[in-house]
């Protein structure tokens, strides 16, 4: 078998396979590359000495079964017998589902949540994104601090175990999009630095020196994550990716990062003949990222869309604190102002940074679907102190209005899991650091970072705690359980009216048009004949719909359709759609 590995800095590269040493030469065609040959089949050990030092795991890893630090193994992906005929599924028309496998189930292995997928499909969602599979220290943890990036976290199953979950999750319908990570890597278990320059002190970033994109080494460094992009839609038949914070993404070459990701995605899809689409998670509003690289932008197919979650979550909490500041002093204003135009701060200035922020949306240019809508995420639940979903504080009546205005707008909607039952278990911030100085730094940073915001020390999670991350595991006998049910009966109905009215998957954002009354919390939009109404306040309001004939779609109260003066009598913490000809 051949090995290869780039260490552009090393005079001697040894391969280390099944114990047995095995000198690599230089590759005379590609600088800084090592190559040999060596017996070796599925699951075989190995590693690389550089100079004579410790033997480290191979950057390209496919597997790490004795965690980041231990040996690599050998994995032949042409061992594993795929069983779902599987042509792809595009993402105009998707709602996504963002789980966790480490507490999706109480197991936390892949294994685990495919045995779960039947609700999911049930539920009529059509993509699962998973939160970050690579190799971390420990056992748990959110996956945000991985390394390997070709491997899959073994306490999850492993490359098998993941193949398995695709197979089940195609089979069912469900597509399968993965949350990569290549902003930075973790702190603990990275071994990149000792083979080649893959970061770079020409620019910082929250995490320390940023990924070497542009300085003298970064072709290399482009290629190792680009390649390991591909090779998880490639060899694990993934439908999409989610890319981590590409605004850490410091990039000054002509040819951006993601440019040329996207369009060797665009290439794998063509080659594969089946669709494939790159989420990015970006706080620039810069529309850019998601406009056609033939229109000069970088290629992205779709973006989170943060601006919509913090308009509706002011509108439903009255939060107001930190970056909701902007949103909070007229929430139903920057929603309406969102679910028109995509972004809230579209060159606005945002308090919260002290600056203008954004750029305009081209609605003529950018379809509804390159944006994705949220009420929760991973991020807006976990980063709180106490890691609260909207279900601790919100009646069940303010629970379905957030599920509507997020399965009716005019993006792609995201449930994060838990949501559609409104569970009643927390998702907290858990690790599982294997470094004690790190497990108290980070202990103690989480409790330092609430203090500054008035929350006492001893009311923050220990992320170190198992009872945290056994506190943040789905509880799944809540889904047939009074209140829990009707939620979950609420998101199964508006789903399936979407996929029903071809209004509420139209692409065009210009068609959407919006009233409200700030000071009776209610808003109402329309797309196309589609009619949707909230009502926020504890009491009925009367909202004007117009005189047109109605017929209620679905109501979370019973409603009346507006008579002739046509006027819409809603419920307190309620909502409807309706269809008006």
């Amino acid at each position: 078998m051949q090995f290869e590995v780039w260490a552009p800095q090393a005079d001697r590269v040894t391969l280390r396979c099944d114990g047995a040493p095995h000198a690599l030469g230089r590759d005379p065609d590609r600088p800084g590359w090592w190559c040999g040959e060596a017996e070796a089949r599925d699951g075989t050990r190995y590693g690389f000495a550089l100079d004579d030092g410790p033997v480290l795991p191979d950057p390209r890893s496919r597997r790490q079964p004795e965690g980041p630090d231990g040996p690599s193994a050998v994995v032949d992906h042409g061992r594993y017998a795929w069983r779902a005929e599987w042509a792809g599924l595009p993402l105009p028309g998707a709602v996504l589902y963002e789980l966790h496998v480490g507490t999706f189930t109480a197991e936390g292995t892949l294994d685990a949540a495919a045995e779960r997928l039947g609700h999911l499909a049930e539920l009529g969602v059509t993509h699962v994104e998973l939160m970050p599979l690579c190799p971390f220290p420990g056992r748990h943890g959110w996956g945000y601090e991985g390394v390997s990036l070709w491997a899959v976290h073994e306490p999850y199953g492993g490359p098998e175990a993941l193949k398995r979950f695709v197979d089940r999750a195609h089979a069912l319908g469900l597509g399968v999009v993965l949350d990569v990570v290549h902003n930075h890597l973790g702190p603990s278990g990275n071994h990149l630095p000792a083979f080649g320059p893959y970061f770079t002190d020409t620019h910082q970033t929250p995490w320390g020196s940023a990924v070497n994109l542009d300085a003298p080494g970064s072709d290399e460094v482009r290629a190792f994550l680009r390649e390991s992009a591909l090779a998880w839609l490639r060899d694990y038949r993934l439908d999409g990716l989610r890319l981590d914070a590409v605004h850490a993404l410091v990039d000054t070459r002509a040819c951006h990062f993601l440019e040329e990701l996207s369009a060797a995605v665009d290439a794998l899809a063509a080659d594969l003949d089946r669709p494939l689409f790159l989420i990015a998670e970006s706080d620039l509003n810069d529309p850019r990222l998601i406009t056609a690289r033939t229109e000069g932008g970088l290629g992205l197919h779709a973006q989170w869309n943060d601006d919509f979650h913090h308009a509706l979550h002011t509108a439903v909490t009255g939060e107001s604190q930190g970056y909701y500041g902007d949103f909070a002093r007229a929430p139903l204003a920057a929603l309406a102002r969102a679910l028109t135009g995509g972004y809230f701060h579209d060159g606005t200035y945002s308090s919260f940074r002290g600056r203008h922020h954004g750029r305009p949306l081209d609605r003529a240019r950018v379809a509804g679907h390159r944006l994705l809508g949220y009420g929760q995420t991973h991020d807006q639940v976990g980063n709180r102190a106490q890691g609260d979903r909207l279900a601790a504080s919100l009646s069940p009546g303010l629970l379905a209005c957030v599920a509507t205005l997020t399965l009716t707008a005019p993006f792609t909607p995201m449930l994060f899991m838990g949501e559609e039952w409104a569970a009643g278990t927390p998702w907290q911030f858990f690790t599982d650091h294997t470094d004690p100085d790190l497990a108290d730094a980070v202990r103690r940073g989480r409790r330092r970072e609430f203090a500054a915001h008035g929350w006492a020390e001893e009311d923050v999670p220990d992320p170190q705690d198992p009872a945290t991350r056994d506190r943040s595991c789905l509880d799944w006998s809540e889904p047939a359980a009074g209140p829990h049910a009707r939620v979950l009966d609420w998101h199964r109905r508006l789903i399936a009216l979407r996929r029903a009215e071809p209004d509420l998957t139209d692409p065009d954002l210009a068609d959407t048009k919006v009233a409200f009354d700030e000071d009776g919390r209610w808003l109402a939009f329309r797309r196309g004949d589609v009619r949707v109404a909230v009502n926020l306040a504890p009491t009925a309001a009367a909202i004007p719909l117009g005189p047109r004939e109605a017929t209620v779609l679905a109501a979370w109260e019973p409603v009346t359709p507006p008579g002739p003066d046509g006027v819409l009598h809603l419920p307190g913490e309620s909502c409807v759609v309706l269809r008006q000809g």
